[in-house]
């Protein structure tokens, strides 16, 4: 595997943060799986391991205090408006209607020849505003997705504020719920509101000129690829599992380069089921390279970046097909860190919980002391 050696100068080491919220923990919902409603494998869990692993390694913490920093004009300029609204009554309405069962989940969806008009009922509006029956809606899931949102924002204003002091700035946004697969108006694949999406937003809002986004979950970005499709201003590079036989399956293909404004600012590249770490690295050069050289829109480099940080390319992970070891998020770490940029890791998937722990710390210990 090939070596990716730019760096930009900022310094020796990197001030690794990390940001976070436990307004998650009352938010474990219901998904179809294997024709059966379970326990979501996003289960509250996943941060815990994550915290005490970081907490053990010594990292630097700050908690966010979602209810005074939410920013919900920032949401809905990524978000539709009125599907924020949605998910923030969703689960009132259900209990008013007089539903006992503990989760808003939809039964129907819009499919090929339907129309797209927003229907008047919840039930409907269940389906249309989702994608999955993977996800559906508690009586805590918008504390916990608002929370989750203010979290990768926080980290983003970190990496800012830190920036024009001369520091290597470096946060880690340890979100929960994920984010990358919610798109402006549906949520699925365990997300609601964009967590990655938001985080490049704020960083464009704080001065950044343009944000590369590379996302290296095993799935798709398909929600951040939409957020984004028509936008040059973000560069979306996703590496994952082939749609054509993994989640999402209906996005993620090689041709999907950007539309409009945003023609050649979006990069897919996706790899067979059980690619090794060598086959991994090499393609997460090349979309490095892609999104450091400005995309293939001509456009400036980026100056800032923001990695939808999804460990479920671990090869025991339970629901994903990519073979990285433990010591292989060592190599992520510093390969990262080697960009140079100004840099939020966003928390997305990782379902191997009891490895979860040691593959985050190891991207966040290396990247923090890569020189």
């Amino acid at each position: 595997m090939s070596d990716f050696t730019l760096t930009s100068g900022l310094g020796d080491t990197h001030a690794m943060q990390i940001f976070r919220s436990m307004d998650h923990t009352a938010h474990h919902v219901l998904e179809l799986d294997g024709g059966r409603l379970v326990d979501s494998w996003e289960g509250p869990d996943r941060a815990a391991i994550v915290d005490s692993a970081c907490d053990a390694a010594g990292l630097p913490s700050t908690l966010v205090q979602p209810d005074v920093t939410f920013d919900r004009a920032l949401a809905e300029r990524v978000h539709d408006p009125a599907y924020a609204a949605f998910l923030e009554t969703a689960h009132q309405r259900w209990v008013e209607q007089g539903h006992s069962e503990p989760c808003a989940m939809a039964f129907g969806w819009p499919a090929r020849r339907f129309r797209d008009i927003v229907p008047a009922t919840l039930e409907a509006q269940l389906g249309y505003y989702s994608f999955a029956a993977d996800c559906s809606i508690g009586a805590a899931t918008w504390t916990a997705v608002t929370a989750s949102a203010a979290t990768a924002v926080a980290a983003a204003d970190y990496v800012s504020a830190s920036e024009s002091t001369g520091m290597a700035p470096v946060a880690f946004a340890r979100c929960r719920p994920p984010g990358h697969h919610a798109s402006r108006d549906q949520f699925g694949g365990y997300c609601y509101l964009n967590n990655s999406a938001m985080a490049a937003q704020r960083l464009l809002d704080n001065g950044a000129n343009r944000v590369a986004v590379v996302d290296v979950d095993y799935h798709h970005g398909n929600g951040t690829q939409d957020i984004f499709y028509q936008r040059s201003d973000v560069l979306h590079a996703s590496i994952h599992g082939d749609p054509a036989e993994e989640f999402p399956y209906f996005l993620g293909y090689a041709d999907e380069n950007g539309d409009g404004p945003g023609l050649n600012a979006n990069r897919n590249l996706p790899l067979p089921r059980g690619s090794a770490a060598t086959t991994w690295f090499d393609t997460l050069n090349e979309a490095l390279k892609w999104a450091v050289g400005g995309g293939g829109t001509g456009g400036p480099a980026p100056d800032a970046l923001v990695i939808p940080l999804g460990l479920d390319t671990y090869v025991d992970d339970p629901i994903s097909h990519f073979r990285l070891e433990s010591d292989d998020y060592l190599q992520l770490g510093k390969r990262l860190a080697a960009v140079g940029l100004p840099t939020v890791l966003v928390l997305e998937g990782g379902y191997a919980t009891e490895a979860l722990g040691v593959n985050t710390v190891n991207v966040l210990t290396s990247f923090a002391q890569a020189g």
